[in-house]
């Protein structure tokens, strides 16, 4: 009951194992309006509503200029992460269709990981909310091909761990016109409609309709002072030719509100102007360890991995090559197997001409007895001469055609001796390529049995608490190399990216449905051609004479 808001919000940074506690604020809503818990006020004297149980949530309060160099802990990049993305699909921060779809693929890589074609399969991402609802209405496609062209993207992010992808989502997403500003509703002298940003560069003035491009900006290091009585609100710049600006609010709740961004954010530029603390800097160096830390467990990683993929495919190609032989052994069984069947069938072929050979040449020496015995015999009238020498005649024709087949016969009963004499040579090559085949599968299989992984052979499965890392000076040095190395690489992949974008744009533009456009659409379409950013509004901060700024 007698706890201060800072109580509260240590407890929850001291949960979350949170150390960047400068960007974060517990929030709650009273009256339609928001308000942050103050860290030296009792939580229960704040204006909270009086429902149980109260509820308060943890955001971000203040954006830093550069993500990259300024967030440190990857549980602060994460949570921003988690509330830029909301913002983003929530359409509280405006996007362009084709950033849409990058920033999508970022997040799905952080999700999922890297791409695998056979996990990932088509329709993956149909339950995932990745785009704003002004995107996907304002294009004739299907969710399929919106599904495509991310997962397209998807699978060039592939190497990226999740707190990398996260930070890329970042570095694009800050530079979105909307990111990190808060807007209220103000009216000037003359009682006109303005909106008033305030951001971590400093305070802009806008068009109620015109979210996106300031009528007028005042960077942090070129305000003298800002001042609030009851609803009137005052800005006096640091150059004192420039008119002071003032301005009205609905409420002086709100007046409150602004007042505490500005010092916050104020606070923060000037921090981020000036050499790290003590702490950033121990913070910094405890994340480059950590940094190289993870990079070595992902190279290790990475290694026995690859090992794992070779030892995976050898394995597969030594079952391959076992089936290869074992489907040639079958097949030389069955060729053995007939090569027996057509020599036994020669064989009994080759018995039974030999037998009726020796049939015909029987019968041949019959009928030359009968014909000695005719001629033997003796005719005493002419007429039975003559009828017995035809007779003579038609036996030594019907001999000789005896013994013209009997000599046919015996050839053939040559050729099928022969022919049987190859079968067995056949069947005894057989054999012996099959006997060549046993003794190679086992020659085979004895060496797949060396060469296949070890039964002691590490299971691959990596225990965190038992990698141990030595960094060496050589170790940061050569790290420190590879960072400023990934820099210029960065720099290509980023012009590599615009080109992407803009392709991806041109693809898409002949889908887009016009009548669809909303106001912002059309204002970020014409920035874009006139070469309009957010950072162009905004004058650079001058090197010399810089004065402090009183709040």
């Amino acid at each position: 009951v007698k706890w201060k808001g800072k109580d509260l919000f240590d407890l929850v940074c001291r949960t979350l194992g949170l150390r960047e506690t400068w960007f974060f604020g517990l929030q709650y809503t009273i009256k339609d309006t928001v308000a942050w818990l103050k860290m030296d006020k009792k939580v229960l004297d704040h204006d909270v509503p009086t429902e149980e149980p109260k509820t308060f949530h943890f955001l971000a309060k203040f954006y830093p200029e550069n993500a990259e160099e300024e967030l440190v802990q990857e549980i602060t990049q994460h949570l921003f992460f988690l509330q830029v993305k909301k913002q983003i699909l929530d359409e509280k921060i405006f996007c362009p269709p084709e950033a849409s779809v990058l920033l999508a693929s970022y997040a799905v890589q952080a999700k999922y990981g890297d791409y695998d074609p056979n996990v990932h399969k088509r329709g993956f991402l149909a339950q995932e909310e990745l785009l704003p609802k002004r995107v996907i209405n304002l294009y004739q496609m299907t969710p399929e091909m919106w599904e495509e062209r991310i997962t397209a993207w998807y699978a060039e992010h592939r190497g990226r761990a999740r707190d990398e992808a996260e930070m890329e989502y970042l570095k694009i997403a800050q530079d979105l016109e909307m990111y990190g500003v808060n807007y209220f509703a103000i009216r000037n002298k003359k009682g006109t409609e303005l909106l008033l940003g305030v951001d971590a560069l400093g305070l802009h003035i806008y068009d109620p309709d015109n979210r996106l491009t300031p009528k007028i900006s005042f960077p942090w290091n070129e305000i003298r002072n800002i001042s609030y009585s009851d609803k009137e609100f005052t800005i006096k710049p640091l150059d004192k030719k420039i008119d002071v600006f003032k301005f009205n609010s609905s409420k002086l709740r709100v007046n409150k509100l602004i007042l505490q961004l500005c010092i916050g954010n104020h606070d923060l530029f000037m921090r981020r102007r000036k050499a790290d603390s003590l702490e950033v800097q121990q913070m910094k160096a405890q994340a480059r360890e950590e940094k190289a830390r993870k990079q070595m467990e992902r190279q290790c990683l990475a290694r026995e991995k690859q090992m794992r993929e070779e030892a995976e495919r050898t394995r597969d190609e030594l079952e391959r090559r076992l089936m290869q032989l074992k489907e040639e052994a079958t097949m030389a069984n069955e060729a053995l197997m007939r090569s027996e069947e057509t020599a036994d069938l020669l064989a009994e072929k080759a018995q039974i001409t030999e037998e009726e050979a020796k049939l015909l040449a029987q019968k041949a020496a019959e009928a030359e007895q009968e014909m000695q015995r005719i001629k033997a015999t003796a005719i005493r009238t002419e007429e039975e001469k003559r009828l017995m020498e035809q007779k003579v005649l038609e036996a030594e024709m019907l001999a000789l055609k005896m013994a013209e087949e009997s000599e046919r016969r015996a050839k053939e009963a040559d050729q099928l001796k022969q022919d049987l004499q190859e079968a067995r040579e056949s069947e005894r090559r057989a054999k012996q390529k099959l006997l060549e085949i046993t003794s190679k599968s086992s020659y085979t299989s004895m060496n797949s049995s060396t060469t296949a992984l070890p039964t002691d052979l590490p299971s691959f499965n990596l225990i965190s608490e038992s990698l141990s890392f030595d960094f060496k000076d050589t170790d940061m040095k050569r790290l420190s190399m590879e960072i400023e190395k990934e820099k210029v690489e960065y720099m290509e992949k980023s012009k590599h990216l615009q080109e992407q974008l803009n392709e991806l744009k041109t693809e898409i533009e002949a889908l887009k449905l016009k009548e669809r456009e909303t106001a912002l659409d059309i204002l970020h379409n014409e920035n874009s051609s006139r070469g309009n950013s957010k950072h162009n509004t905004i004058k650079k901060p001058q090197a010399q004479g810089r004065r402090p700024i009183c709040i």
